[in-house]
């Protein structure tokens, strides 16, 4: 939509307004339906203010105005990158250690975003956040492994719904401090921001609700366990707190607890987290994507050095 329509909301339709617009204009987010809503570029005809939650009834009219604001001009990245998988819709890939996923404050303009800009340039879907085209999921900078990008707006959003209603299969391999008092379990320890450090999250009652189920791999004679973990929601660092929440924080992740001060083995070259394979439905085929990774170079030889 490029511009304010005049809109009326169908006989035997009603309810919320978020709602309502979400279903007349299903090619359209609705977190970009809610934006518009709430800094008053969608609003009632006669010009009173409309809220997301505000109801509606069939007969009322509205200004409706869904134009998407400007994204940001962000430079394409030169950057080879491993791809597994790639038609119209979707690229499938596996991101390297050390890569940012999306521009943020205190990145510079190598992440993965801008490498995937240069790779399929004007083909990545514009939702996501004005940064963030396409962007589903993102792995943290030093995690590594399988990652889905969309590179169109409906398959965008059935990618989301997928993660959203927890039928993506994510699989992880890390490597914890200590040996796990029980060869497999769950965490169930709901995340929030850290109250004091606003860039970690934490274990707490207050947080939205996580699970992590785990099973142990192997366990090196150094302190080492290797760690198979399914993770069945995606809250920020999720892993990472429910482990060092459990007394085994993953080996080199300095944020989260883990000291190398402890241990006879070589310093780790980064949090030892790779996302090893992923399986969702195609959002326009529907049918199953299994990808796997194998652990790279820097865990096979951290590992190795362990034996």
């Amino acid at each position: 939509m490029d511009q304010a329509i005049e809109f009326i909301v169908p006989n035997g339709i009603g309810g919320r307004a978020d709602k309502v617009l979400a279903d007349a204009f299903p090619e359209t987010s609705r977190s970009l339906i809610k934006r518009s809503i709430e800094t008053g570029k969608t609003f009632r005809n006669d010009g009173s203010k409309l809220e997301p939650k505000s109801k509606l009834a069939p007969g009322d009219m509205l200004i409706v105005d869904l134009t998407r604001p400007p994204a940001p001009i962000l430079s394409p990245y030169e950057k080879e990158l491993e791809v597994f998988y790639e038609d119209q819709e979707l690229i499938v890939l596996n991101k390297p250690t050390g890569m940012v996923v999306h521009p943020g404050d205190g990145t510079n303009e190598q992440t993965l975003v801008h490498a995937l800009l240069h790779h399929c340039p004007d083909e990545l879907c514009p939702v996501g956040a004005p940064d963030r085209p396409g962007i589903v999921h993102r792995l943290d900078k030093e995690t590594s492994g399988v990652m889905v990008v969309a590179k169109k707006e409906s398959s965008y959003h059935g990618l989301v719904q997928q993660f959203s209603n927890r039928e993506v299969l994510k699989i992880y391999t890390a490597l914890v401090a200590g040996k796990m008092k029980q060869n497999a379990g769950s965490f169930t320890d709901s995340i929030a921001r850290h109250p004091k450090n606003r860039v970690k999250m934490a274990a707490q009652a207050s947080g939205k609700n996580a699970l992590t189920e785990w099973k142990s791999l192997r366990h090196f004679p150094d302190g080492i366990s290797m760690i198979e973990c399914n993770l069945k929601t995606g809250r920020t660092h999720q892993i990472r707190v429910h482990f060092s929440h459990a007394g085994h924080p993953l080996i080199g992740d300095l944020t989260y607890g883990y000291n190398p001060n402890k241990y006879q083995f070589n310093e780790a070259p980064r949090v030892m987290l790779h996302a090893r394979h992923l399986r969702f439905r195609h959002p326009i085929t529907d049918k199953y994507m299994d990808f796997s990774s194998e652990l790279p170079k820097d865990m096979q030889s951290f590992i190795e050095d362990l034996d």
